[in-house]
């Protein structure tokens, strides 16, 4: 805790050496949050930068108050994925997928794997905003229940039975969706 409020201080006083260690050390979490809010390679990648650009213009009103910075930089990207909803809700798009690399050369398991990731993308989509963000904040971004709360502005209990609604949800529909391939 203390080397990284020495960090934070140092990054407070413009020191691109300190951002560039909370951001290395902080990418892949919020890639992975931003990710399975907005299910693109391409925004969660842009809205990822997003969120570290405005925690550099900002970090020199961060204030210790006894939670830790991933929790206010968990915060900025909640906020930044909010404006991005909020934006595109009133846009049409369309959903380019990346193509994946060939590091596997059987075609048949790459098309399984890709059918299997499509299918929990689609399980995640029919989960509440509610669900989705709290499995995004403890499972992608490895946050604690109590950060957890925090950064949505509720009380554990209510996280721990989103979690387990949430959880429940995706385990029926995957389930579901893998017997029905299994019968086939």
């Amino acid at each position: 805790m203390h080397e990284e409020k020495s960090l934070i201080e140092r990054a407070q006083k413009n020191d691109s050496e300190a951002f560039a260690q909370i951001y290395e050390e902080h990418f892949d979490k919020i890639y992975r949050y931003v990710f399975l809010r907005v299910r693109t390679q391409m925004e969660a990648e842009d809205l990822t930068q997003q969120v570290f650009l405005n925690a550099l213009q900002s970090i020199s009103s961060f204030k210790w108050k006894g939670a830790p910075f991933t929790s206010w930089l968990f915060r900025i990207a909640r906020n930044q994925i909010i404006d991005y909803q909020r934006k595109s809700s009133k846009m049409q798009t369309t959903t380019l997928e990346m193509p994946m690399a060939a590091t596997d050369p059987d075609p048949v398991d790459i098309v399984e794997q890709e059918i299997d990731i499509h299918k929990v993308k689609e399980a995640i989509g029919a989960l509440t905003d509610l669900q989705r963000e709290v499995i995004s904040l403890r499972f992608a971004g490895e946050l604690s229940t109590a950060e957890t709360a925090r950064i949505m502005g509720k009380k554990e209990g209510a996280v721990k039975a989103l979690q387990h609604s949430a959880l429940a949800a995706l385990r029926r529909a995957l389930s579901e969706e893998w017997d029905y391939v299994e019968e086939v």
